[in-house]
């Protein structure tokens, strides 16, 4: 007798990704109104949404999420009817940043009593690549295919010795800004400060395994990296390049390293470096193609990064 596959539910745009990395796509009915990669997701149901204008500026967004916080309000509205007529057997959240996606906090909350008591609840917490591989495996242990589970793993650690192996021979780091938002400021931290060591640089703002933090701009005009890679949550490149006046009109800004040798790279954060999916590898290929161009090209540019026009 053969066991039917578990219908699941992804609340999140990494989630959906490991699933189909494992061989689930089958498996999932519905997805967050985030989860655009693999295309073949798009003709998903979609569950969520969000509660404020996602189109606004880097400080308005930043303004618009502290608002409801503050007030109490939700970030995203999760669609109780639609998760009921989908009865998934997996629903997968997380509980890394409220802000970032859906909650497993959002997601109990709009469930009705049915679900709560059927439906098996992932939630994911990936702070450093550790984590990440933690994730797929408790996905793919929920899937009932825990041996897809260990097969990508190895394979995405595969790839990533295949930089990190190259860049330990190398004499010269150079010393790298990771910006994760533009205005306010915040670095890079969790995964991030990993994947810039493996690429063969010197991490300067946040620590691997914790949190972002915000910086200011001062912080920056101290340090003065000799790379800056600048990476916002949830934009893609066209959208970083809109956004890049906030840094470019200030008036310290052409008086930096980087600005001044050109080493200042557009990246597309949304795809790659905020995903703490099977694209993590990507994203260490990104930075080292960035850093050591002599060393590796993985033709990601321009349609992951560029640098700053």
């Amino acid at each position: 007798m053969t066991l039917e596959p578990p219908k699941v539910v992804s609340l999140l745009a990494s989630a959906t990704e490991i699933v189909c990395a494992l061989g689930g796509e089958s498996s999932l009915v519905g997805r967050s109104h985030e989860c655009d990669f693999p295309t073949v997701v798009h003709q998903l149901p979609v569950c969520t949404s969000t509660l404020f204008d996602t189109a606004q500026s880097s400080l308005d967004i930043d303004r618009s999420v502290k608002d409801h916080l503050s007030s109490g309000l939700p970030i995203y509205r999760v669609d109780r009817e639609r998760l009921e007529a989908l009865h998934p057997d997996v629903i997968v959240t997380q509980s890394h940043c409220e802000v970032c996606a859906v909650s497993r906090k959002d997601v109990e909350a709009s469930l009705g009593p049915d679900l709560l008591r059927t439906a098996d609840i992932v939630s994911l917490r990936p702070d450093n690549l550790q984590d990440i591989w933690n994730d797929f495996a408790m996905i793919a242990a929920a899937m009932k295919i825990p041996d897809q589970g260990k097969q990508l793993i190895q394979d995405c650690k595969k790839r990533m010795a295949m930089v990190s192996n190259k860049t330990a021979l190398l004499s010269h780091r150079p010393r790298v800004a990771c910006i994760e938002w533009i205005n306010p400021l915040m670095a890079a931290g969790n995964w991030v400060p990993e994947l810039v060591k493996m690429a063969g640089g010197i991490n300067l703002f946040g620590e691997a395994g914790k949190h972002s933090p915000w910086m200011e701009w001062n912080d920056i005009l101290e340090k003065d990296p000799d790379v800056l890679v600048i990476l916002p949550c949830g934009f893609d490149l066209p959208r970083v390049q809109k956004e890049m006046t906030a840094l470019t009109s200030r008036k310290e800004w052409s008086s930096l390293r980087a600005v001044q040798e050109k080493k200042v790279y557009l990246t597309d954060g949304n795809q790659y470096f905020n995903r703490p999916g099977p694209r993590v590898v990507d994203s260490l290929e990104i930075l080292a193609e960035i850093l050591h161009p002599s060393l590796f090209s993985f033709g990601y540019s321009p349609s992951a990064w560029m640098p700053l026009p």
